[in-house]
């Protein structure tokens, strides 16, 4: 299916750039999946299928004007074409209604790349034969997804891009007969056998000690260890405008304080886009190519903020090929000097987080985010593990957490990949080590 998309991806943009008219451009933006999804639920299969589903998105330019639709798309020309071309009609009458637009962007240049990623998954019909066996007598829940995503971008200047990997995501939860639960997830693009009965059993030993009474900790200051997880979820906190240079320039950024010298993070503390691994599409909407690795915070230092060609025409900056909502799309954090088996030994009494959720900005141009312990949270004391806590919330200060009071970072990372297939299967994650934090900072 995927060479009959591309076949048509072709005949489409060649089509229409024969209908274009005078003072007319466009982009043509494909995304599209060839997927199998398998649901489980207390161990057995609740759903499964196969899902082919692809989209494209026509955007037309005229008079400093433009207007996008988005149709289905078959790899049926004759289904895509009349698609196509209805779209565009229909975009010619709205575009001449719309205000001009100031700091519209118009496609350029003639760039073009081809990355295809092959990868060794579990045939569709192995799949609930590989993961249930290992689970078995367990409360499993979770949701395995695995296939070929593409993403595809041409425009009438002759530019055009190719994205296509095949990867798969397993997101899962176990519970104990009290309601408590382990959260784990597992990806890339070929099955590990072996990985994943050892993700399983590390989950089986947390489980274990969840089944312990429940520790209640009162508010206050607490040497803290966030697993890789929990890390992750912090980091994704700066795709909501806190590494956008649109947000620094409006006053909405968390690192306002760090460009203007008021504020310091860690010289522990590095952060990168790194494209390198291959498992995002390095083309953004406008068919820029942004950089195999860019560093964001340089030791502790803001060396770059993510810069879409919008935004540099809107504040005078050079471009960096970021996506529209100047977000992170293949972040990683650089490794520090703990040991995984001096984790808990060096925490000695506190902490340890497995994973958060609910995190928001309590007051995002200082830097603080609020948010909720989640899944195998424990008190630890003297280096060991003593029991599981109820769910606490935290209020804390990036300048705190990742400035003076960051410990350690751990020698390894963890790959967390994006799990969300809300609309389709998302692309992509973070590398993310572990942090060991003084006085971090609960209010319930």
């Amino acid at each position: 299916m995927i060479d009959q998309l591309a076949a048509s991806f072709d005949r489409v943009l060649a089509d229409l750039n024969q209908s274009l008219q005078t003072d007319e451009q466009f982009t043509l933006r494909l995304q599209g999946e060839v997927s199998q999804f398998t649901r489980f639920n207390h161990a057995k299969v609740r759903q499964t299928g196969i899902v082919q589903d692809s989209r494209l998105q026509l955007k037309l330019i005229s008079q400093q004007r433009s207007s996008s639709i988005e149709f289905p798309f078959t790899g049926d020309l004759d289904l895509d074409l009349p698609q196509a071309h209805a779209a565009l009609a229909s975009l010619r009458l709205e575009v001449p209604q719309l205000p001009i637009d100031p700091y519209l962007v118009l496609p350029t240049g003639t760039a073009t790349s081809h990355e295809v990623h092959t990868g060794a998954l579990l045939p569709n019909a192995d799949v609930v034969g590989s993961l249930l066996p290992v689970v078995k007598n367990l409360d499993f829940t979770g949701l395995y997804a695995g296939g070929t995503i593409v993403r595809g971008y041409a425009d009438s200047c002759g530019q055009k891009h190719w994205f296509a990997t095949e990867s798969h995501t397993l997101d899962y939860s176990l519970f104990t007969s009290t309601g408590q639960a382990v959260k784990g997830t597992l990806a890339g693009s070929h099955w590990d056998e072996a990985a994943y009965q050892a993700k399983i059993s590390e989950s089986k030993t947390q489980l274990t000690r969840l089944e312990q009474p429940l520790k209640t900790i009162e508010r206050g200051k607490y040497r803290t260890y966030l697993a890789p997880a929990a890390t992750a979820d912090l980091l994704g906190m700066l795709s909501w405008g806190g590494i956008s240079e649109a947000a620094l320039q409006q006053g909405r950024s968390c690192f306002g304080a760090l460009q203007r010298g008021e504020q310091s993070l860690s010289p522990q503390l590095t952060i990168s886009e790194n494209f390198q691994r291959g498992l995002v599409p390095r083309f953004n909407e406008l068919g820029e190519i942004a950089p195999a690795h860019l560093t964001l915070i340089d030791r502790g230092k803001l060396a770059n903020t993510l810069v879409n060609a919008r935004t540099a025409k809107e504040y005078q900056k050079p471009a960096n090929g970021a996506n529209r909502g100047e977000s992170l799309r293949s972040a990683e954090i650089s490794t520090g000097d703990l040991t995984p088996e001096r984790i808990l030994a060096t925490l000695d009494t506190g902490l340890y987080l497995s994973n958060l959720h609910y995190l928001n900005w309590s007051d995002r141009p200082t830097g603080r985010i609020t948010g909720m312990t989640r899944y195998a949270c424990f008190w630890v004391e003297g280096g060991e593990i003593v029991a599981p806590i109820a769910n606490l919330r935290f209020d804390e200060s990036l300048y705190r957490c990742w400035g003076d009071n960051l410990l350690a970072l751990t020698t390894t990372v963890e790959f967390i990949p994006d799990v969300d297939t809300y609309g389709s299967r998302q692309l992509g994650g973070s590398w993310t080590p572990g942090l060991l934090i003084e006085d971090f900072t609960y209010t319930l």
